[in-house]
This record gives C-alpha cells, structure tokens and sequence, in this order.
C-alpha cells in the first residue's frame, strides 16, 4: 500500500467520506518552489487511483474499533460483533479525516513541506503496535462480557471461534465501506479536475462535492431504491402465496377461508393462512376451563383480495359479522407486523381465558416483513390500524348498547404502533375501548411515546408510570403491573416491554443523545456496564435488533408467558383471577407459542414467520 504524508502529519486518504481534503494543488507547488500545476497534469494525476489511509483517521479508527466492543442490550455472536466493529471503524474513519481536513482548511494552510514523503514508519509502528495489543484485549474482554449477558438471559457461553470470525468480518466490512468512500473521494476529485479547467478553484470545488452529492441522493433514492423495493416487493410477493406445512384449509365456517367465507383461501396469504389454521381446539379450551367451550372465531383479509385498505377493513369487518362475531362476549382488533404475522401467544390466550367465547379480526397490508415495513411502509401500518378499528367498531356501535361484546385492540412491535393510530389520546383510547394490549412498543409509537415522556416525576423510562396508573401501565413481567399500588381503574391498557428489547428502546436519537434508560437503573437482564457512547450505543443496538428473537421467553423481543397474565390483569375474566386463575395460567404457557403451532416457549419469530430482523440480516 502506498501512503504519502498528509497535511497534519497523517497518510493522505484519497477520499473516504470527504472530498474537500482535496488542496489546491498550484498553493501547494509555489509554497515549495516548484512549478504549478496544470489542470490538465492535476487532472492526471487525480486519475491514477491509490488506496492511502489517514493516520488521523486510523487512529480514530481504533478507537471507535475497542468502544464497539463494549456491551449492549443483548448477546452479539462474532458475526454481528465483527459487522458492529468494522462499521464502527469506518465511521471512525470518516470522523478522522473530515476533522483533519476541516483543521487545517480554517488555518487555510496547506503543510506543504510535507507534501510527497512517505511517512516515517515511526508513526506507523506505535499506532500498529497500540491497535493490535487493544484489540486482542478488547476480544478478551468482550467475550467476558457477552458472557456475561448470556447468563442473565440464559444462553450458553461463546467459544473461542468468537476471535477469527469477529476478526475476519470486522476487516472485511472496515476495507469495503472504505473502499467505499474513496471510491466516492475519487469521483469528487476528478469532476474537481475537470471543472478547474473552466472555473476558479474554490468554486470547482464546492461544484464538485454538490454535484456528486446530488447524484448520490438521486440514486439511491430514485434507482436503487426503487428496483431494490420492486425486488423486494417481487420476492415477498412471492413467499405471501406460499403455505406453510402445518397450515390446512379450515373446514368450519368460523375461519376466513373455510365453507361460506367472504374470502377465499389462497387471498389470505402466508400468514394470514397460519393464523386461521391454527389456535386452541375446544377440546384443549374445555380441558383447561372445566366447562364447555365454543370454538373461537378468527376472521382474516389479505391482499390477496385487493390493494384498498379502506375496502379491505370493511370486508374483514363483514367477515367477523358473517361468522358471528358480534355475539362473542369478546371482539380482538388485532393489527398485524409486516405481512400479516400476529404473535399467535395473544389470540390463543384470550381464547383460554374466554373458553372460546372471542372473535379475532385482523388484515394484511403489505408483503414486506416487519422491519422492512418499519422502514417503508409505516403509514400503510398507521393506515390499516385506523381502517380496521373504524369498520369493526361501526358494527359494534350498530347492536344496541347492552348487547355489545367487549372490544379490544392488541399488536405486537410494527403491530402495535399500527394499533395505536386509532385513537390520538390515551383517553380516547379508553374511552373507545374495554382493554388493549401493546406489546414491543417501536420508538414511533405516538401513545406510547407520549406517556413515557409525560410520565410521573421518579419512574424509570424503562417501567413508566402514567397518570398514577389509573388506566395505563406499563410492565416488564406481571408483577409489575401491581406498581403503582393504587386503584386500576376500567378499561386497562398495558404495555409488555421488557428492558433488554431493542426493538422498543432503538432510536435515530441514539446517535447522539443518551436516553434516560442508560442513566437510570438497569433493568434485571441488562448489564450495569453497559454505557452510552455516541454513534456507538446506536450500532450495538442497531445489531441488537438483527437478534432480538433470538433469545429465550422474557428477553429482548421475545413475548410468551407474560401475554395470558397480562390479559387477565385487563379483563379479569370469571375463573382466571387469584390462586385459581394462577393455576390455570401456568397450565396454559406451556401451549403457547409465537407460531401457534408448537410448545416451544423459546421458539423465534424468524423460524415461525420469517419476520424478525435476524431472518433479514441472515
């Protein structure tokens, strides 16, 4: 590699993330003696390409490399580790060669006695020396640590692969993203070069960088991003029409997709085919209750049956009259994540606590996955929510007002923020609604950011507390929905957010600014080392997301067992309260799961639905 001093005394980077380090090449030849410059020579020599690195920005570089080690909210294997570090290298990177260049461009010097030596080895050789010994350190210590953290949420230990795998990648990813950069640089310096042949210096050069900052934005928004969505758009569609093998064609009219549905089957798609099929026999609901059950309704729209969500909400709301629903003792409006994925642990739950006696409605607005839906697509989310609520709640508010089943709404992470958008308020919610049930709250949730921001004076961001609890509280497991110890005033509103889920505490806010649940005490499955480091803290949990269902029941974004006690905490049915309704909770979680289809309480939402942000990264 070929590196030549730079004006600080640093390796001259030939772009990575700046183009105005390019100097004025006449300046810098007169300064020395020599002759200026040509454009045409400049241009030249612009085109020869060659990978240096910035002293100052490798050292920065290091640093960002060691801090991107420390702990976060969940374990990290060496894959996401070492895409972490290299990620958090070459911001570093960037960071050191845009302060270097803006520190010698407000002394307006040039350093030109430097200009065309190699750089001592001496500069060289502390910093490699530094750089490895820190490393293998920090390795050291970041197993230790992830250790650490998997004993609080119950996995086993890493082994020593951790090392060349987190080594191997975080190498990788560091060279390409700058590789990346300079790429960029290059473009700059030699549009740079070809205006200076017809315009003044300073003025090629702002031209140079708005240009190719124009071009950039152009495509990635309007080509990449826009064959990259129809890909998308086209791969997703393609899975939606897949069925997965334990998903069978109902036979009772009391599913969408079955005998006299208004929807057929193949409409309902991949999950929206999951959720009909499957959900708790009423030989199970009678086996827990000790009476006899009904079956459940479950009522489903997917875009098989067309692209308008306002028709689409208004055919699921017909449907759960045509099965019906409007004479269960309980209505679920659930808003589904991503493809129409709804964490079958909600809906079954109810069914137990209600042997049966519950019609579940929910509908289908996109192909994408969650966390891409989360990207681009949220305001269709926002829209199916409203959609959904407004036409169930038109049939409701049709029966006379004491022969109207409860109502109550529910949604998990992408889920739960479409649940939110029908109502503007917490009272709103209350008032137009017997119960709702959060679960995984997104950092856009309205609600959910309005009542923690707004919570009383001395309560955590991690567990709230709103208004004194009189409607709203919020819970990391059961127990703590008893705080505050005040009266729990009807309806009921919960939110299940454990301290360890990044899908809840994520932030673009992370960047920058420490979040109160990293200054307050940590919750029981986050380490008391963990810390806030800018820009850092927002890759760690950013990588967090990629494994939040990877862990076991009760951690990160992993909700099972604490879904049934929640729901009867807000509804309190007949039979399930005290040490009665205690027994038979702990009879039912072990029926539960994400997918409906196995006892599996650890079970992944990227193996029941490919929805989770793993499944993506993977």
């Amino acid at each position: 590699m070929t590196s030549t001093a730079d004006d600080d005394g640093t390796v001259t980077d030939a772009g990575a993330a700046t183009a105005a380090s390019t100097v004025t090449a006449t300046e810098a030849a007169t300064e020395v003696g020599d002759s200026p410059e040509t454009p045409d020579t400049r241009l030249g020599r612009m085109a020869t390409y060659r990978l240096r690195l910035s002293y100052t920005g490798a050292v920065v570089a290091v640093v960002l490399l060691l801090l991107s080690m420390t702990p976060s909210l969940l374990p990290r294997g060496p894959l996401f580790q070492g895409a972490v570090s290299g990620a958090a290298a070459a911001c570093g990177y960037m960071i050191g060669v845009f302060a270097s260049w803006t520190f010698r461009y407000m002394l307006s010097r040039d350093f030109s006695e430097w200009r065309g030596r190699t750089l001592s080895w001496r500069w060289w050789a502390p910093l490699g020396v530094i750089a490895l010994v820190s490393f293998v350190a920090g390795l050291w210590q970041f197993r230790e640590w992830q250790n650490e953290v998997r004993d609080l949420v119950g996995e086993s230990h890493l082994t020593w692969t951790v090392f060349p795998v987190t080594v191997v990648v975080a190498a990788l990813v560091f060279l390409v993203l700058v590789l990346l950069g300079q790429g960029w640089g290059k473009l700059v310096r030699t549009l740079y070069g070809w205006l200076n042949r017809l315009v003044p210096p300073r003025i090629a050069r702002v031209t140079s960088i708005a240009v190719v900052i124009a071009l950039t934005v152009f495509l990635a928004n309007g080509v990449v991003a826009k064959y990259s969505m129809q890909f998308l758009n086209a791969s997703f569609a393609a899975a939606n029409d897949q069925t997965t093998e334990s998903s069978e064609q109902p036979t009772s009219d009391l599913r969408s997709g079955g005998p006299d549905s208004l929807v057929t089957w193949d409409s309902l798609g991949r999950e929206g085919r999951s959720f009909v099929s499957h959900g708790p026999s009423t030989d199970q609901l009678e086996e827990i209750n000790g009476s006899p059950a009904i079956e459940p309704i479950r009522s489903f729209v997917g875009l098989g049956s067309g692209d308008d969500l306002r028709a689409n909400a208004e055919l699921a709301a017909e449907e759960l009259v045509r099965a019906g629903g409007l004479e269960r003792e309980v209505i679920a409006v659930g808003s589904a994540t991503g493809s129409g994925w709804i964490n079958q642990s909600t809906v079954d739950s109810l069914e137990y606590l209600y042997n049966g006696d519950v019609a579940t409605v929910s509908m289908q607005y996109s192909y994408l996955p969650s966390w891409l839906s989360f990207l681009v697509d949220s305001e269709r989310a926002r829209q199916a929510g409203v959609y959904l609520f407004e036409a169930v709640d038109a049939k409701v508010r049709e029966l006379p007002e004491n022969e109207r089943p409860k109502v109550v709404v529910f949604g998990e992470s992408l889920g739960s923020f479409g649940a939110e958008a029908a109502f503007g308020t917490i009272p709103t919610l209350t008032a137009r609604t017997d119960g709702a049930l959060f679960i995984g709250p997104t950092f856009n949730n309205d609600l959910w950011r309005e009542a923690t921001n707004r919570r009383d004076a001395g309560s955590p961001e991690r567990l709230p507390v709103y208004d004194n609890g009189e409607h709203l509280r919020f819970a990391a497991e059961a127990s703590d929905l008893d705080d505050p110890d005040t009266e729990w005033n009807e309806p009921r509103v919960v939110y299940l957010q454990h301290a360890s889920d990044p899908i809840t505490w994520w932030s673009p806010d992370l960047i920058f600014n420490q979040p109160d649940w990293l200054v307050e005490s940590r919750g029981s499955d986050v380490l008391d080392s963990t810390r806030w480091i800018p820009l850092i803290t927002f890759l760690q949990v950013s990588a967090d997301m990629a494994v939040s269902t990877n862990v076991p029941d009760g951690h990160g974004h992993t909700y099972i067992s604490e879904i049934p006690r929640a729901w009867a905490k807000i509804l309190e049915p007949d039979g399930w309260t005290g040490e009665e309704g205690e027994e038979k909770l702990e009879k039912i979680i072990p029926l539960l799961s994400r997918s409906g289809n196995s006892s599996n309480a650890a079970e992944s939402e990227s193996a029941a639905d490919s929805e989770s942000a793993a499944d993506a990264a993977s």
